[in-house]
């Protein structure tokens, strides 16, 4: 190799800037991802500049392979940090401390004045957050936030899910004050710029534990065929201003994380559960849209802007499900209304091309101690559609008003919600997959392929190949997320639509109550951050997601912790080549069967295109969909993972798969799975 090749090999350049997420190895090596068409880019643990797994960070390329592309770095600024607060446990001496953080990921201990320990002792748990870190530091410091107790390990377990994700558990001092500020009571001169819907009946439906109410539902008549329907939502924007501390935290936030025992909370409990919240018997200012709709459900006019309102009642999804079934209670007239609109609303939206996929949520029941003494499966009635129904009008109105506002022959940037239409690789194999079962697509289009899916929704209610199809077919789907480049909502077969109607919980909300009150004043506000501020949101709601989805499968493995050995009856809800899942039917938790023990029956292996482990001599087969017997044999709350047997019940087997399944044949002894291969189904 010539001396030009070699230092063609290493080229040094020290200008090209980047910016990306810090993903660091295990080993202590860390990649910059990002969105260049460069790749990523590999950094030196001496180079990460403060920067740690996660954070945002901007990276200047010092080294690049022309013959491969591959490029060093070493990172310039840290953006954005992902994780301000970790878990860990805390070395106390004489002069001072240092916290030793719990995490698979290398990073510094922090060093920790004594006048910072906060009640915290040698060798305590401990939550701590990073206050100071400079280039001129060797180690960062910062301070303990909270002792965590050793008998509060379910606690514990829900905050490190939180902290590991990116999400604050408190909120700063400054943040509280600026909370504490505002006023309670409502001006006259607020109350003069707003129109008053206050003697109009109001009302909201929630969860019957429900804190913070956002939305608010008003009806009145206007004549013989014609309603005035308002849809009225907290307006945050009125008390979170920009520019404010308040903002500015709800923005890195931004969202709510639900978990089984909890919600932390996007905004402080002043705001949320107090100022905002549409509490019954109180005047609250809302932000509203305000429809004329016929008996037919025709909307014959809209109006949206910023009013006060006052709800005279508080249902639960319960008390409205009541209303709808029995015909009578409070309001019955106006709710039963409601209800016929929201249903033909439904039925409409699935006419034009809306998806009908279904999904099952769990709620725990929970002892005192936040303990799962019982999982009940949520169910989706009228008392739902009701309410989700008329958000979606407002969503999709207020976006499609927002599309229209033009300055310069420019759209307005604008925080849309958009879905795009299914990857088509993983269309192909399902589409492959479906017909075998009868059900053809056709996918000249994507309206098309949107009215095979319904199709195929109806034709399998109460089959057995139900849960596969539905399953299978979800997965096929993209994910929605938040952008300025409007492209549609593919899912709810939407051209235009936002988010508009939680802002309490979400900050994307709050963004489209901005622009929509500065079009609404004539003077369009242009974010020249909006793609920047949709992509934080989006990334955030991910985070969220992943929250929520490791919290109830903690309280799911806690749940069977206490039923090492039962059987149950299950679905088998994924396969691969190490084993396949299975959902109990009775609590829906989810548990790996280790292809280890398997082999005591027989030699299986498996068949991608058919979802299937297939037995070499036995025929068996575990297909997605199947229902099958398991055995409680392990549950692990560090890795929050369970593991099953599958249990042989030749009597019952044939019975529950008569369609689907070949009659299990043993071939030798059974035996216990083996450890090694508790691996968790990538999340959906």
């Amino acid at each position: 190799m010539s001396k030009k090749d070699k230092s063609s090999r290493g080229k040094k350049h020290d200008s090209e800037l980047a910016k990306g997420v810090l993903e660091i190895t295990r080993s202590g090596v860390g990649y910059v991802v990002t969105d260049s068409e460069g790749g990523d880019i590999f950094v030196r643990p001496n180079d990460f500049n403060t920067a740690l797994n996660g954070d945002t960070v901007r990276v200047t390329v010092v080294r690049e392979n022309l013959s491969n592309g591959k490029r060093e770095g070493r990172v310039t600024e840290v953006v954005n940090r992902k994780q301000s607060e970790f878990m860990g446990h805390i070395q106390v001496s004489a002069n001072f401390a240092f916290f030793i953080p719990d995490s698979d990921k290398p990073m510094p201990d922090l060093y920790i004045p004594l006048d910072k320990l906060n009640g915290a002792k040698d060798k305590d748990r401990v939550l701590a957050k990073i206050t100071k870190w400079d280039t001129i530091n060797k180690k960062p410091e910062g301070e303990i936030v909270q002792v965590l107790l050793a008998e509060q390990e379910s606690d514990i377990a829900m905050k490190g899910i939180l902290v590991e994700n990116g999400f604050p558990l408190v909120f700063e001092d400054d943040v509280m004050e600026e909370a504490l500020r505002l006023p309670d009571v409502i001006s006259a001169s607020e109350i003069k710029k707003r129109k008053d819907m206050r003697d109009v009946l109001t009302f909201t439906i929630d969860p019957v534990d429900a804190r913070d109410f956002d939305d608010a539902i008003s009806i009145k008549k206007l004549k013989a065929d014609l309603y005035e329907i308002g849809v009225h939502i907290a307006d945050v924007s009125h008390y979170v201003t920009p520019g404010s501390i308040l903002d500015d935290d709800a923005y890195q936030r931004a969202t709510s994380v639900y978990l089984p025992d909890r919600v932390n909370p996007m905004l402080p409990e002043r705001i949320s559960n107090e100022l905002c919240s549409l509490r019954p018997k109180e005047d609250k200012l809302t932000f509203s849209a305000i429809f004329q709709i016929n008996l037919k459900g025709n909307v014959k006019d809209f109006w949206l802007g910023r009013t006060v309102i006052h709800s005279d009642h508080r249902y639960s999804y319960e008390d409205v499900q009541e209303i709808i079934e029995k015909k009578e209670g409070i309001y019955s007239e106006e709710v039963l209304l409601l209800n016929d609109l929201a249903q033909g609303f439904r039925a409409a939206r699935f006419k034009d091309g809306a998806i009908n996929f279904s999904s099952t949520e769990v709620r725990f029941k929970l002892d005192e101690k936040g303990k799962p003494i019982g999982i009940v499966v949520k169910e989706s009635k009228e008392a739902h559609q009701l309410i989700e129904e008329f958000m979606l009008l407002a969503n999709k109105t207020v976006a499609e008003y927002i599309s229209k506002v033009k300055v310069n022959k420019k759209e307005v940037p604008f925080p849309y919600r958009i879905h795009d239409v299914p990857d088509e690789q993983k269309l192909t194999p399902f589409i492959a997959f479906a017909v075998k079962y009868g059900h053809k697509f056709d996918t000249s289009t994507p309206e098309k392929i949107a009215s095979s899916f319904n199709q195929m929704l109806e034709d399998v209610k109460g089959k057995p190949e139900q849960h596969v199809l539905e399953t299978l077919g979800i997965r096929t789907m993209a994910k929605a997320v938040y952008s300025a480049d409007n492209i549609g909502h593919y899912g709810l077969a939407f051209e235009h639509y936002c988010h508009f109607t939680s802002p309490i919980r979400r900050y994307p909300d709050v963004m489209v109550h901005r622009v929509l009150e500065s079009c609404l004043e004539g003077a369009p506000v242009f974010d020249k951050k909006m793609e920047e501020k949709c992509k934080h949101c989006s990334e955030m709601e991910r985070s969220a997601m992943d929250c929520e989805r490791a919290g109830n499968k903690y309280k799911q493995v806690e749940f069977l912790k206490e039923h090492i050995g039962e059987e149950f009856l299950g679905v088998i809800s994924g396969v691969s080549g190490f084993g396949f899942w299975v959902e109990t039917v009775e609590h829906k938790c989810e548990g790996l069967v280790s292809i280890t023990g398997l082999s005591d029956y027989d030699d299986f292996r498996l068949i991608e295109s058919e979802y299937s482990l297939v037995g070499r001599r036995s025929g068996r087969k575990f297909r997605m969909g199947d229902k099958v017997y398991i055995k409680v044999v392990s549950a692990n709350l560090a890795k929050r993972q369970l593991d099953f047997d599958w249990v042989l019940k030749p009597e019952v087997d044939e019975k529950l798969n008569e369609e689907t399944v070949v009659k299990p044949v043993p071939t030798r002894g059974r035996s216990k799975a083996k450890g090694g291969e508790k691996k968790k189904r990538k999340a959906e």
